[in-house]
């Protein structure tokens, strides 16, 4: 709840604000909520309308200070942050460690490669591969692929 005024420009000290109306009001409707299941997205969508609210006073207490020989308000300009929400965040999280699962689940040998191959910053060539594991370059490709269908199935699972 809190990032979502922090991602729309507003302060520290404004977006705890907007973080403690936001739960406020769910104390004051605790009584009225029917889907429990939705309130996550009761929340952010309360947090967005909050911040917006915010962000509306600021223009119009801006607008209201604008000098007169301008005779127009400047608009405020706003860097877009293109950063995940933390519902994406977690979303990507419990996809990482389903698939780190799935690895874990693996045999020895799928569990080695796909390491080197996909955990590694600097993934070593395919003759480093097949040294490593003791098998021939010419498979690597064809057992990349087996694995693969492995996690596949353990995911489908």
């Amino acid at each position: 709840m809190y990032a979502i005024p922090r991602r729309a420009g507003l302060d520290e000290d404004q977006s705890a604000d907007v973080f403690q109306e936001v739960f406020a009001t769910l104390f004051q409707k605790l009584d009225d909520i029917q889907q429990p299941e939705r309130l996550h997205s009761w929340l952010v969508t309360t947090a967005r309308r909050k911040t917006w609210r915010v962000i509306s006073k600021k223009r119009e207490t801006q607008n209201t200070l604008v000098d007169d020989e301008s005779g127009s308000a400047e608009e405020i300009s706003r860097i877009p942050d293109n950063a995940a929400l933390p519902d994406e965040v977690l979303l990507k999280l419990e996809e990482q460690h389903l698939v780190r699962t799935a690895v874990a689940a693996l045999d020895d040998r799928c569990r080695k490669l796909l390491t080197l191959l996909f955990y590694e910053a600097e993934p070593p060539s395919y003759a480093e591969i097949a040294t490593l594991l003791g098998t021939s370059e010419g498979s690597i490709g064809p057992t990349r692929a087996r694995c693969l269908e492995k996690i596949l199935r353990l995911l489908d699972k």
